[in-house]
């Protein structure tokens, strides 16, 4: 599995998961609400954020104002129009992001829209579903020699190995994302089974999630996860497309949390800890006699058994090894046998 990182970040199974809240176009292209989103971010403890970067003109056709998104009335070109924030705004937005000290990530739409990121020095590129088969940007943003985290939705296995080819040929890092692209997501329609086959490919894998709460982040870092994503916002009652499927700050601190604590909790040995004797010592069972035995008799079930505390010298797990043998002393009832006593 291969590791890489954007810049303090380290993203691979043998790091703890990346936590990647979304802003996205949650401010609805109000720079000041994205500042309030920015603020909200950094008080739950992210590390990173990621905005959506739209450049109508050169992402969509006249066309798209005939398309009807499922979570909207509007076209989704009008949509994104009215979201879009200009060079200088989001330039200015990224900035205020990285002076709380955290990673400015963002989905370029376009080919426009990765040349303005790569002129901002982004440290790396989130790439949405929707992109993911559009073979020639991912060619293009791969050759800028960045990390790109990728989702994968909507998408089969067959057209991921194409994206895979490009970036591998373009010496990229770059992590997959399982996703379904439904605004909620229904649990049933989740699906981690799909992101662990994407292992395949050897690279880091997460989700990007459009469920309702944090189940399926949480169950995807404990299944192997190194990167979760979802949208976010500083308060629920804003309105907007994708304010439904948002966590708000104090699900933000909880999924951080998670992520803390869930990699703390994968990985291990089928075997008892050395921390765990002071339990053993009380739970686990040892021979002890049930009864008066004389010194010549033979051990049977009516004059020995297993009982706690597991502090006795012969375990349970011998038990059926005495049955039949003699003992070498008397023994009083009750009393912890050894194998001092056995013939």
């Amino acid at each position: 599995m291969v590791n890489f990182s954007i810049e303090h970040l380290n993203i691979g199974e043998t790091h703890q998961p990346v936590v990647i809240p979304e802003m996205g176009i949650n401010h609805n292209g109000s720079l000041e609400a994205a500042f309030e989103i920015v603020d909200a971010a950094y008080r739950a403890g992210a590390k990173i954020l990621k905005h959506q970067t739209h450049i109508i003109e050169d992402e969509m056709s006249s066309e798209a104002k005939n398309v009807i998104p499922g979570n909207s009335e509007k076209s989704i070109y009008e949509v994104m129009k009215e979201c879009a924030l200009g060079e200088a705004e989001e330039r200015e937005l990224m900035q205020y992001v990285q002076s709380k000290g955290m990673v400015y990530l963002s989905t370029p739409f376009s080919r426009a829209a990765a040349l303005r990121l790569e002129k901002f020095g982004v440290s790396a590129f989130k790439i949405g579903s929707g992109e993911m088969n559009n073979y020639p940007l991912i060619d293009l943003i791969s050759k800028m020699q960045r990390p790109m985290i990728i989702s994968t939705g909507m998408n089969n296995m067959e057209s991921i190995q194409r994206t895979v080819e490009i970036l591998n040929r373009n010496n990229c890092k770059f992590a997959l994302l399982h996703t379904t692209n439904l605004y909620p997501t229904p649990a049933k329609f989740v699906r981690l089974g799909a992101m662990t086959k994407l292992r395949e490919f050897g690279v880091p894998i997460g989700l990007s999630d459009h469920t309702t709460n944090n189940n399926a982040c949480i169950a995807a870092m404990a299944l192997g996860a190194s990167v979760v994503e979802r949208h976010f916002t500083d308060t629920m009652d804003r309105a907007g497309n994708d304010i439904v499927c948002s966590m708000d700050e104090n699900e933000l601190k909880e999924l951080l949390n998670a992520s803390n604590e869930v990699f703390q909790m994968r990985g291990g040995e089928k075997v008892a800890l050395a921390e765990e004797q002071v339990t053993i010592d009380f739970a686990f069972a040892t021979v002890v006699s049930i009864a008066e035995i004389s010194a010549g008799q033979p051990f049977t079930n009516d004059n020995i058994w297993v009982k706690r505390p597991g502090t006795g010298e012969i375990k349970a797990i011998d038990y059926e090894d005495l049955i039949g043998k003699k003992a070498t002393v008397d023994i009083k009832a009750d009393t912890h046998i050894s194998w001092g006593m056995v013939e």
